[in-house]
This record gives C-alpha cells, structure tokens and sequence, in this order.
C-alpha cells in the first residue's frame, strides 16, 4: 500500500493517475472505471455542461460513445445518486427501485443498455464537494461474470480501503490541470492571463513580454474564446479554478 502511495503521489500527469488507478482498482475485481468532475454544476444537482467535464474511463469506445457521447448519462440511475449525494452506494440499489417499479422509462433504458453491454454489479462513490459547485464521482464495474453479490462481499472486505483509495486519487486528479472538451489553452494564453490575474495591464503585459499590446489582445481574445467565456475577467477566473494557470515547474504540462 505504502509504494502505491508513493507513487501516486509522485504522479505528473493525469494520464499517469489515471493508470495507477485502473489497474489498482482491478486488483480488487474492478476492470471498468468510469470518473467525472466539474468546477462548474448546476443549481439543479447534474453535473453541468459536459464540455467542462473531465471524463476518465477505460470501459471500450462503443460503450462511452453511447453512454457520454449520446447522452445516456444523464437519466442513468446511479449518475443522478452521485449528482446529489456523497459517500458509496451499492449498484444493488438501481436492482431494488427497478423491482418495485420506481425507475422512470429514461432510467429503465439506460439500465437495459447497460445489461447489454455487460455493466452490471458495481459500486458508486461520490466524493464530498469541495466547493457548491464542484462534484466529483467514480463508478466501478465489476468483472465480467460478477454478480452483485459477489461485489458487495468485496466491498465488506475491502470497502474502507477502496474509498481511501478513490478519495486519493479523485483529489490528486482535481488538483492537476485537464482540458475539457474544448481546445487547451496555449502557453501563451496562459502566460498572458497569469499576468491578467497579477493586475497588470494589456500595455504592462506587452512591454514585459516583448510583444506588442494587439498580439496581447490576440491571445486574450483566444483564450476567451478556448474558455468559452465573454470576458478577460471570467477567463482569469475558469482558468484559474481548472488549474490551467499559475503552474509550478513540477505541475504537469498541458499540450
């Protein structure tokens, strides 16, 4: 326990996190590992627009294209418990409600698509909100073959363990800068917004970069624009509280 500590600790990239993290988690009897987090939900409990999501997941690509790419997601059973809950739930639940009749026609779908892709005995764990708006959760499917019952006596014997070991790297993950669905911001931009945030202006910023004051309004205009905001202000902001300025030497660097 202690050298996988060490290494994920040591990790430099989210791609390095993220692959500690799978074959740890498989270790246990998880081989499909479906992870979110957003800076920027909704007041209504989703996880807001997906384009400023980070999605991580090693389930096959025919899989996620239906499941994030077209949708599915949003009315599926145990994403909606993540969205407005914190701690670990057994997919057992989604079984019960599903028994009693209590799932919505949406939900129903979503939970057929599954079966037929082989998603069926996992556990969720939806960690606690570093900010109201702010959510993070993990679903992990189990092995193919395994039945609900099988996860939950996993669970008893290595529930504990399991929840330190998502909450760790669910932290080390939204402490790292990650591009969304839109492009990445350059270095440049990302320079020219540090200096934004440091209070200078745009003729400050052209005399201390060498450039001048119209190239700087270029990469302020891009970067609103890779952002998706209106103003340089909201841009210092985004880029800020997704990590993608104001990086040490040893932080992971964005393409």
């Amino acid at each position: 326990m202690l050298s996988y500590l060490e290494q994920l600790l040591g990790a430099r990239s989210i791609e390095d996190i993220w692959a500690l993290h799978c074959k740890r988690m498989a270790e246990f009897g998880f081989d499909r590992l479906l992870y979110g987090f957003t800076r920027f939900r909704t007041a209504t409990n989703s996880f807001g627009n997906l384009a400023d999501t980070l999605v991580l997941s090693n389930h096959d690509k025919t899989y996620l294209d239906a499941f994030i790419g077209g949708g599915l997601f949003q009315s599926a059973p145990m994403v909606r418990w993540a969205a407005s809950h914190e701690g670990a739930s057994s997919w057992r639940w989604v079984d019960e409600r599903a028994r009693a009749g209590k799932l919505s026609e949406e939900e129903m779908k979503v939970l057929e698509f599954n079966l037929r892709h082989n998603v069926r005995a996992g556990y969720s764990i939806s960690f606690p909100n570093i900010s109201v708006r702010a959510k993070g959760a993990i679903g992990l499917c189990g092995v193919a073959g395994l039945r609900q019952h099988d996860v939950d006596q996993i669970w008893e014997r290595h529930g504990r363990e399991l929840i330190v070991l998502n909450a760790l790297t669910h932290l080390r993950i939204s402490s790292m800068p990650f591009a969304t669905a839109r492009r990445p911001l350059t270095p440049r931009q990302r320079e020219v917004l540090e200096w934004v945030g440091d209070g200078k202006t745009t003729a400050d910023i052209a005399t201390i970069m060498g450039l001048t004051s119209a190239t700087i309004e270029k990469h302020l205009r891009l970067a609103r624009e890779a952002l998706d905001v209106d103003t340089t202000a909201q841009a210092v902001l985004k880029a800020s509280v997704q990590n993608h300025i104001f990086l040490s030497a040893s932080s992971c660097a964005l393409p």
